[in-house]
This record gives structure tokens, sequence and C-alpha cells, in this order.
């Protein structure tokens, strides 16, 4: 149900993974979506296209002018746009910084303009790096391993420190989406490994030990629809974690394998330099917001098989159009 205060949202990158499958969701509970976004990766609403309550703006985020005017009667505003991942990123670092830091600044003044009343970061728990403790809490020091991090950690502190606002500002670091949806990414820990197994019969481990927090795309979409009908005073200038289920990268093969089912299945352990390791704790969004997940990683897999049996996958392994890194080797966004 839409919230008292919040009944139209502009969701940046709103056609990419996670956005796929929120702008559904929150155009069926009653909200007027704005997606702006390049649509590098095809027209993912084509289901509801034709819904009054959708405007589709495809627009570049490096274009202030543009966003200026498409901000306007827009309550909330949920940034998702980047430049995802680090390979991604640093096929172009200038072009990473553009896009992720730099045109930053673009939205805050296009959301100060026109008086926006809420906006929502879509931060990163890679911000954290490596860490030994068992339980990563928002308090804990952040040290970004790459730039990709870096600079999600950087617009953190520029949206909640930029001076005094009526705007609500808040910032979510997921865990790493698992899980099928409409613009689907196959170049995440879980996901790779489970497409690896479908077609390869064999399930490609690099590394093994390091940790990685997951959530299901599902609880993701949740953990947004919470955050924009959430009272002001339990939000504003406050850090979540989101997560569920952390695992290590061989504990998630072994996962994908049961759930699979197919006995045949190997493991391919292979050495990797992606030393990342960390296990986040998501209490804080449970005590102050009641936010509890529903779905597992084991729901993410499912849904996945289910998806890749049903022929809706295509050419899993080479198609860019599940791979953010292939994408951006083929297009130019200069």
């Amino acid at each position: 149900m839409v919230g008292q205060d919040i009944k139209s949202v502009l969701i940046t990158g709103g056609a990419g993974y996670v956005g796929s499958a929120l702008v559904p969701k929150l155009v069926q509970k009653g909200y007027n979506v704005k997606v702006y976004d390049l649509y590098i990766y095809g027209d993912v609403f084509s289901h509801i296209r034709n819904n009054p309550a959708l405007i589709q703006i495809k627009g570049d985020i490096r274009d202030k002018k543009e966003l200026v005017e498409s901000t306007k009667n827009v309550d909330a505003i949920v940034h998702l746009a980047c430049i995802s991942n680090d390979p991604s990123y640093m096929l172009d670092p200038a072009l990473g910084k553009s896009i992720n830091y730099d045109a930053f600044f673009n939205l805050i003044e296009a959301a100060r303009i026109n008086d926006v009343k809420r906006f929502i970061y879509a931060s990163t728990s890679s911000v954290y790096g490596i860490k030994k403790e068992k339980n990563v809490r928002e308090t804990a020091i952040c040290e970004p391993l790459t730039e990709y991090s870096k600079y999600k950690l950087d617009c953190e502190n520029i949206l909640l420190n930029s001076g005094k606002s009526d705007m609500d500002r808040v910032v979510l670091r997921p865990a790493t989406v698992c899980g099928y949806a409409q613009r689907l990414r196959l170049d995440l820990v879980v996901n790779i490994l489970i497409i690896n197994a479908l077609i390869n019969k064999k399930i490609k481990i690099f590394g093994g030990k390091q940790l990685r927090p997951n959530i299901n795309i599902k609880d993701m979409v949740r953990v947004y629809e919470l955050l924009l009908l959430a009272p002001k005073n339990k939000i504003n200038g406050e850090i979540f974690n989101a997560g569920y289920q952390n695992h290590s990268v061989e504990e998630l093969a072994k996962i994908i394998k049961k759930v699979i089912g197919d006995p045949e299945l190997i493991f391919d352990y292979i050495p990797t330099d992606d030393i990342r390791s960390y296990h986040i704790n998501s209490d804080k969004i449970r005590k102050v917001l009641g936010f509890k997940p529903k779905y597992t990683i084991e729901d993410g897999v499912q849904s996945i098989v289910e998806a890749y049996r049903n022929g809706l996958i295509t050419d899993g392994l080479n198609n860019p159009a599940y791979y953010n890194i292939k994408m951006m080797q083929q297009i130019n966004l200069k």
C-alpha cells in the first residue's frame, strides 16, 4: 500500500536487475513510478508498458538538465543506477567515476531543486572490505578494496552529510542479490554458480573460503518497499545492512548442488585474487523497521533453475544481456 507521504517514485537504473523486480511491484502497490535508465539491456517492462502508473524515461544520469526535469513531481528517489560490480567498473575507471560518483551530485541537486521528500541510496556491503569479525554491523570501519566500493562509500557520505535539508536520506548496504528477475544477472556469485551447474554440469568455485552475504531478490524488493513506507524518524540519516544468509563460496556451491539434485555435478576449484570476505549482520533493519527475510538462497536457486528449464534463459554462459561486463564491452557510454 502506498504510504501517506510517498506516492510517486523515481528509480534511477530501474531497468536493471533489482529494478526489473522492484518496479512492477511498486506499480502493483499503487505507486506512480518513473524509471530513469539507459535501457542498454532492452525493454524489461513490456508486460506493464501500458500501465498509466509507469513512466519510462531513457536518460543518462550525467545529464543534469534531464535529471532535473525528470525529478519534477516526485516524492522519493531510489538511486540504483551505476556501473555495477568491480570488473565492469575497471573496464573504464574514468567512465565508472563519471557515472558512479560525479553524476551523484547532479541527482542530489535535482532532488533539492524539486523538493524531493526521500532519497534512498543503494550502496553495497563491499564497502566493509575484509573483516575478521563474525558479524559486520553498520558501525564497522569501512575499508573498501576497490574504486567501485570506494566511490559507493564516498556517495554515502555526500548524501548523509550534504548539509541541512528537509529530505529524508537513507543508505542501504545490500548483500549480493540472487534469484531470477526479468532483467537477469548471471555474473553474481550464486547466479553464476547456478548457470555453470546447469549448462556445464560443473560448478566453478573461485577460491572457496571467502564469505559472501546473500539476499534473495524478492526480499531485496521488500526492503525498498519498507524504506518507502517507513516514518522519517526511523530512517532519516541512517545506514542499514540488508542481507540474510552468510556462506562461503564453497558452501554456496553445495547448496546449489543439493537444490539441482544432480549427483553427477562436480566442483571445479579455481585459484582467485578476489579476497573480499565479509559476514554482514542485519539485526538493525530487523529491530528498527521489523524486516524479516522470507526467501532463501535455496528459493533463489530454484527460481533460476525453473526459468532455465522453461526456456526463459537463452545462451546463459555467453549472452551479454546477463553479464554487465560483456555488455559494457559492446556499447559506448562515452
